[in-house]
Parts: structure tokens; C-alpha cells; sequence
């Protein structure tokens, strides 16, 4: 039976909510949950209490703010636990982060930003590196235009026209035209190379994952520090590594629907 539209908003409204709570910051009160969600106030009011009833959100007893709930956490466990692609990439990152002893990671394509499903920790790491499902830009991320580089070309544009250009660091490229420029380094070498784009000091390399539709869905990312290694021997060093790695996991993730790689 098809859902009325008025119990489609409600849901909208409710997942909005929840998406609300992606900054740095653990709690937010309703004010700021109204402002970062595009709610009035009253929305505001009533979402939050619903999401907290069902587990969805948490109320902290002192301050009344919210922060996201333990069965939250429990979807993206339900999401990994049933993907194919996180299935048979878990054994092959854990292999690549033998051979090469740095980090690894395998990112799922999402049309403007790519997300983290798996990563192999190394012996230097802050806390978002270790973390899965964080976003990253596609523009300016190694596993982005990696994927980009496979893509048709019109789609290429449509991403980077939708794409907030905004510098993570003071190298990242935003002119689009350097952009397309990287993309085709990419699609002639196989793979994508950045260094300090996305992180200060990182040398980040990445191979595309190809679908069953012969369109790349994600990425085996490999990252080092540039203070210990030379861009050049990196790149001949671990570019061979991903690269066979990636095919190792080319058309076994479940067939792709036609929203995977037109969402925002």
C-alpha cells in the first residue's frame, strides 16, 4: 500500500533531523536542530522527542540537548553487515595493509562525496581516520576522482557543477578546470594521486572498484605520510597494490540501482 504523502513528509522531517547531527559537535538543542534541519520550531520540537523515544536520538537529563542514539550506530552496522562489496573487501584490505603497512581504506561512491565503509588503522592516526562512514569531497579526494576518471564525461561535470568547491587545505584544487585536468591524469594512470588536498602532510593514492554496469562504485584508497615518504617512490611503490586490489573486488558488490550514483 502506497504511504500518503503527508506520512512521506513526516518521514522526510524525521531523517532530516537525524542528519542535523553531522558536525564535530556530540549535542544540539532544538534551536540549532530547527536551523540545521530547515525546520520551523514546532517541527523542531516534536521530532526530536520522537526520535528519542525510539532510541534514535538520546536527551541528556542536565541540558535537555540531544545528541545521536546507540541504534543509530546499529543501522550502519545492519548496512556493512549486509553489503557485498564490505564483504569480500574486508580480507583483501586486511592483506593490502600487511603488504604495505600503511593505511587502508575502501570508500563506497555517493555522486558529491565519497564515505568510508572500511579502514585499516597504521601506526599514525587521529580520530577521523579510523572512523567508517565519514564523507569526503569527490573532487578533491584520491578514491573521488578515481571513480570520476570512469565515469561519463557528462556525469563528470554534474558532480563537479553540484559540488561545494570548498578547500579542506590551502592545496586543495578548486578551479574546476584543474579538477577535469586531474580526473584525466587519473583515467590515463588507472588510479588517483593527491598530496595534502584533503589532509596536511598526506600522501593519498587510490584505484577504482568497477560495478557489475562497468561503472566504478567506490575506491581502495592507500595513505601515507609525506614526511616519511617521497611522493614518487609512494606512487611506484603502492600504486600496483591498489590497483590489483581493486580489481580483486571488481563486480562483486550486488547490482547497482540507478540512484547509487545520482544522489547528492
Amino acid at each position: 500500500m502506497a504511504l500518503s504523502p503527508l506520512v512521506v513528509r513526516w518521514l522526510e522531517k524525521g531523517l532530516l533531523v537525524l542528519e542535523a547531527f553531522d558536525s564535530t559537535e556530540q549535542f544540539h538543542g532544538l534551536t540549532e536542530i530547527a536551523h540545521m534541519s530547515g525546520m520551523d520550531k514546532s517541527s523542531a520540537q516534536r521530532f526530536p522527542y520522537t526520535l528519542a523515544q525510539l532510541g534514535y536520538l538520546e536527551k541528556c537529563p542536565r541540558t535537555k540537548r540531544f545528541a545521536l542514539g546507540k541504534k543509530a550506530l546499529g543501522l550502519a552496522f545492519n548496512y556493512l553487515r549486509s553489503n557485498p562489496l564490505v564483504e569480500v573487501a574486508t580480507p583483501a584490505l586486511v592483506e593490502l595493509k600487511r603488504h604495505c603497512g600503511e593505511r587502508v581504506s575502501l570508500s563506497l561512491f555517493d555522486g558529491t562525496s565519497i564515505i568510508y565503509a572500511i579502514r585499516q588503522q597504521s601506526k599514525r592516526e587521529y580520530l577521523y581516520s579510523s572512523l567508517i562512514g565519514r564523507r569526503m569531497p569527490t573532487f578533491c579526494s584520491a578514491g573521488g576522482r578515481a571513480v570520476l576518471a570512469f565515469l561519463p564525461p557528462e556525469q563528470v561535470r554534474d558532480i563537479i557543477a553540484r559540488s561545494d568547491l570548498k578547500p579542506l587545505t590551502n592545496q586543495t584544487i578548486t578551479d574546476p578546470e584543474r579538477i577535469y585536468a586531474k580526473v584525466d591524469e587519473a583515467r590515463a594512470k588507472g588510479y588517483a594521486i593527491i598530496f595534502g588536498e584533503c589532509m596536511v602532510g598526506e600522501v593519498s593514492l587510490a584505484a577504482p572498484v568497477m560495478g557489475s554496469s562497468g561503472l566504478p562504485i567506490g575506491a581502495v584508497h592507500i595513505v601515507g605520510s609525506l614526511s616519511e615518504w617521497d611522493g614518487d617512490e609512494f606512487e611506484q611503490r603502492f600504486a600496483p597494490l591498489a590497483i590489483e586490489t581493486a580489481r580483486s573486488l571488481d563486480r562483486k558488490a550486488a547490482p547497482e540501482r540507478p540512484m547509487f550514483a545520482v544522489r547528492g
